[in-house]
């Protein structure tokens, strides 16, 4: 089941929330509690019954190491509590791709039938361990199965997160204001909700028609132009953008509706000046877990410059490996593993020193440049699709230019061909369809992200999320007000978004 899709827009959503307020209001808060428990398992188990078994038995395992280490912390309790999570995950993701590499490696024939990937378990296998780690440490407690359940099965972020913290998420089920229906609330998610759904469904989708066929003609061989690759290059980096700020600002209207106020995950990345800034931005909840459960224990900046960039590539390896088990992402990974050494080099020499606006917009168009460079990568299939892209963006494929244009100069073909010019047109491959429309695409998209603030900043008198993230908002002049304009127009968008719903297309990070 989709959040952008008819049935959980107009059957289960209304259905489970007024169903969760209902019970509420009676004063039946476990029972409240049970019905949206129950809910998330239906929502979960929409997409495959026979995967419920396995997110019943790792909320049973991981709520029984909780309470173990609760009473007495043991590291090897810990231990062994991480270990089997990651077990499970190593099972279910990496099994076949170890096995395929292996078989590579020395010439084997090992056989292990296809895994298919269970929905979500990356993301709910992290914040088991999150929990898991946080119990050993003294930093929550929990002995109420129904209130951990909830914290682990909670359907806005069950899919593709944020990772929430036991620490963010139990205060809040524990309150009894939660549990009582509030106009303000209702508007505010439905607000934030149909913002994330026009972003997915009207912007990332439409921007997708121009990335798709790029890929697919690297992955089939096709040469593609300058302009082609930089085409499909750009329209997959937007395609991401508004496919996850989409999810994410889904996430937190969902779960306002609720009650609930979920974390910061996504703050205008392509707005950032820096890979350091961007990893602060992207994903911020995975970055924060990588850091506080990966970098520092490897030992963070505390043994050396040497050691602290070691850690920080180890970290981004295997965070790329997260995403996916494939050569690609492990590359992806290792470029942003790159980029933040360099950048941690750079700033250490440099530091002190004040930017001047030009040097503040070169920075910006580097960073960006280095973040496209690597997106190619994590969407390609192979590392042969990725590498044909990138031929082509840095100009090894030459540089095509219109036909048009040689025209005018028929007579210096000969030498603009030695130099690298084609004249057989920008676009000669026709993968890249409608160019003009995809470039008009591009372009608002791009405006949007860059120059216009986001759901979060734009809905910040309300108080949409956690409220230690409200600080890393930056202030914006552009506000959300009640109004019968501003309802007009969320009505339009509304409108327009389940228009589009009869093509409905998942979610980029459901696939990790």
């Amino acid at each position: 089941m989709l959040f952008n899709s008819y049935i959980f827009i107009f059957l289960f959503l209304p259905i489970t929330l007024l169903g969760f307020h209902l019970i509420g209001s009676l004063g039946k808060y476990r029972a409240a509690l049970a019905w949206l428990v129950g809910a998330s398992l239906f929502f979960y188990g929409w997409w495959n019954f026979a995967y419920l078994g396995l997110i019943l038995g790792s909320m049973l395992f991981n709520y029984s190491v909780g309470v173990a280490l609760n009473s007495r912390p043991r590291k090897t309790v810990l231990t062994l509590g991480v270990a089997a999570n990651l077990g499970l995950l190593g099972y279910f993701k990496y099994a076949n791709f170890f096995i395929d590499n292996f078989n590579t490696l020395v010439s084997n024939n090992l056989v292990l039938d296809t895994i298919i990937l269970p929905l979500a378990i990356s993301f709910f296998t992290f914040q088991q361990i999150a929990y898991l780690v946080d119990a050993y440490r003294g930093e929550t407690r929990e002995y109420r199965f129904l209130h951990y359940a909830l914290f682990v099965t909670f359907f806005p972020q069950l899919i593709a997160g944020p990772i929430v913290h036991h620490k963010q998420m139990l205060p809040q089920f524990s309150s009894s204001s939660m549990y009582r229906l509030k106009a303000n609330n209702l508007a505010v998610g439905i607000t934030i909700f149909t913002l994330g759904l026009f972003k997915k469904v009207v912007l990332a989708d439409s921007v997708a028609v121009y990335a798709t066929p790029i890929f697919g003609a690297a992955e089939s061989g096709i040469e593609l132009t300058f302009f082609e690759a930089w085409g499909g290059a750009l329209a997959y980096t937007l395609q991401l953008y508004f496919d996850f700020s989409g999810y994410s600002d889904m996430a937190i209207g969902l779960a306002k509706m609720f009650g609930v106020k979920l974390p910061l995950n996504f703050n205008s990345p392509y707005k950032s000046t820096n890979i350091i800034d961007f990893w602060r931005r992207w994903h911020i909840t995975l970055s924060t877990f990588l850091r506080d459960y990966l970098y520092i224990p490897l030992g963070g900046g505390r043994k050396g410059s040497v050691r602290r960039l070691t850690n920080l590539m180890i970290t981004m390896l295997l965070g790329g490996l997260w995403h996916g088990a494939g050569w690609t992402f492990v590359l992806w990974g290792g470029l942003h593993g790159l980029y933040l050494i360099v950048n941690h080099r750079f700033k250490a020499a440099f530091s002190g020193r004040k930017r001047s606006r030009f040097s503040s917009l070169a920075a910006w168009a580097l960073t960006m440049f280095a973040v496209i460079v690597a997106w190619v990568p994590f969407r390609a299939e192979s590392i042969d699709g990725a590498g044909r892209i990138l031929k082509a963006m840095f100009g090894l494929n030459g540089i095509a230019l219109p036909e048009a244009v040689f025209v005018k100069f028929a007579t210096a073909i000969p030498s603009l061909e030695e130099g690298g010019i084609i004249t057989s047109g920008m676009f000669k491959n026709g993968v890249f369809v409608s160019p003009i429309t995809g470039a008009l695409w591009i372009f608002i998209l791009s405006f949007i992200a860059l120059a216009l603030p986001n759901v979060p900043q734009f809905m910040s008198r309300t108080l949409p999320i956690v409220s230690s993230d409200m600080k890393t908002l930056a202030p914006t002049k552009i506000m959300w007000q009640e109004s019968r304009i501003t309802a007009v127009l969320l009505a339009v968008m509304f409108i327009w978004s389940v228009g589009q719903l009869s093509s409905v297309s998942p979610f980029l990070y459901f696939n990790f």
